[in-house]
């Protein structure tokens, strides 16, 4: 082979190398040992191009190409290459659907890593399978509960209502069945389909951005304590009123209440209530005017006739003195013989005339034989310009009493000188 001929290929074996795409040389001229040589290269080129541009879409990821042909030797390895990379992307797959079975038996870093990730992979899911399974009963058992405390809620002697206080419209009722409709009506609750006397009240509270404890009555009898408090509810800056009806509570109070002002023989007022009312009233600068009243001869009829004839002798004063007077004025049962009237509008002078009548009917009574009687004094208070305190108007009035009672007492002597004689 000349030296022109061995440069020829020479050149021509590093454009197949080193120059891809580049035209190849005229080998007609050479030698014919040479051109033999030349056209083994152009073999060798189109291998070396088949390779390059298979090589190119493996390293791009393409696996999807189709593989090169059988004669080319310098594929073989690619081939095998490309055929496991098939067969990982394959693996990855069912791994990617949860099949952690797979594995990669070829030797190699990669193979471990990734025999290492499906490995955890599958413990990670048994992991999460059980906090899954785990998170299911909580959510089961808390579903239970909570469907257990709205029926609860909903049988409950109370109202829970959540008001929109922008729209007024009720958003929430403790009251309403599952699968109940909505009514619209301005009487009844539109969530549960209930009356609400009491609605329009409740919608009209004006939101004051914290809690409050109030009371409303529904026009029906019933009275009800409302705790009203501010809360979020489905994204909602709403108000919520917890409605308890305290009717009978009420009533009870009321009855304590009356047992608390009321002498329990008489059914009149007692201590408690006259120095209470009294005390208001002087402060109110009231124009009233004040009897003071001693039972006279209790304690002789208690100890000759009993405590039973002495009671009796209690109650006929009183239903003597209470025909005299209105039902709107106050009589009270200060002590045991002592009692007291308040009266308004009514001058001292008319109110001392009509406890004369009153004494003189009951002393004209002669039950068992002993003495009826009664004492009285009467104080005419000033209103605005009153400045005496209750004490000062007691002794006054008492004083005034102790006058009538000396009257009475030789009135008595009298009576029982008249009865002997």
């Amino acid at each position: 082979m000349n030296q022109n001929n061995a440069d020829i290929l020479l050149r021509y074996l590093k454009d197949i190398l080193y120059n891809p795409g580049v035209q190849s040389p005229d080998l007609s001229g050479l030698e014919e040992s040479c051109r033999n040589l030349g056209e083994e290269l152009k073999v060798l080129r189109g291998w070396i191009e088949e390779m390059r541009a298979y090589s190119e879409d493996l390293s791009l990821g393409n696996i999807s190409i189709p593989y090169p042909s059988q004669d080319n030797p310098l594929c073989v390895n690619l081939r095998h290459l490309h055929a496991s990379l098939k067969h990982l992307s394959w693996q990855a797959g069912q791994v990617a659907a949860g099949d952690y079975s797979q594995e990669v038996t070829y030797p190699g870093e990669f193979a471990a890593a990734f025999n290492t990730m499906t490995a955890q992979l599958k413990e990670r899911e048994s992991y999460l399978k059980a906090e899954k399974n785990q998170a299911e009963k909580e959510a089961e058992i808390i579903k239970s509960y909570n469907e257990l405390l709205l029926e609860l809620i909903r049988r409950q002697n109370k109202w829970i209502l959540v008001v929109d206080p922008e729209t007024r419209d009720i958003v929430y009722c403790n009251k309403r069945q599952p699968g109940q409709e909505e009514i619209h009506n301005s009487e009844f609750c539109e969530i549960c389909g209930n009356r609400l006397p009491f609605r329009n009240k409740v919608l009209g509270w004006e939101n004051k951005g914290q809690s409050n404890v109030w009371e409303i009555g529904d026009g029906d009898g019933h009275y009800y304590k409302v705790t009203t408090f501010p809360v979020e509810w489905r994204n909602l800056h709403a108000n919520a009123h917890v409605l308890v009806d305290i009717t009978e509570e009420r009533a009870q109070t009321s009855s304590l209440k009356d047992k608390a002002y009321h002498d329990a023989l008489t059914g009149i007022h007692n201590r408690v209530y006259f120095d209470e009312c009294m005390e208001a009233m002087l402060e109110e600068k009231d124009k009233l005017t004040l009897g003071y009243l001693d039972l006279d001869c209790l304690k002789t009829v208690n100890d000759q006739y009993g405590h039973a004839e002495g009671d009796s002798y209690i109650l006929k004063f009183v239903s003597t003195v209470q025909k005299y007077f209105r039902t709107t004025d106050i009589f009270c049962r200060i002590g045991g013989d002592e009692f007291c009237l308040i009266l308004r509008g009514i001058p001292e002078d008319v109110v001392s005339e009509k406890l004369q009548k009153a004494m003189e009917e009951f002393q004209g009574f002669r039950d068992r034989g002993y003495i009826h009687g009664f004492s009285f004094g009467v104080v005419q208070m000033n209103g605005k310009d009153e400045t005496r305190t209750l004490k000062e108007i007691l002794e006054e009035a008492d004083s005034a009493m102790y006058q009538c009672k000396r009257r009475n007492k030789e009135l008595y002597r009298q009576r029982q000188e008249a009865g002997r004689g």
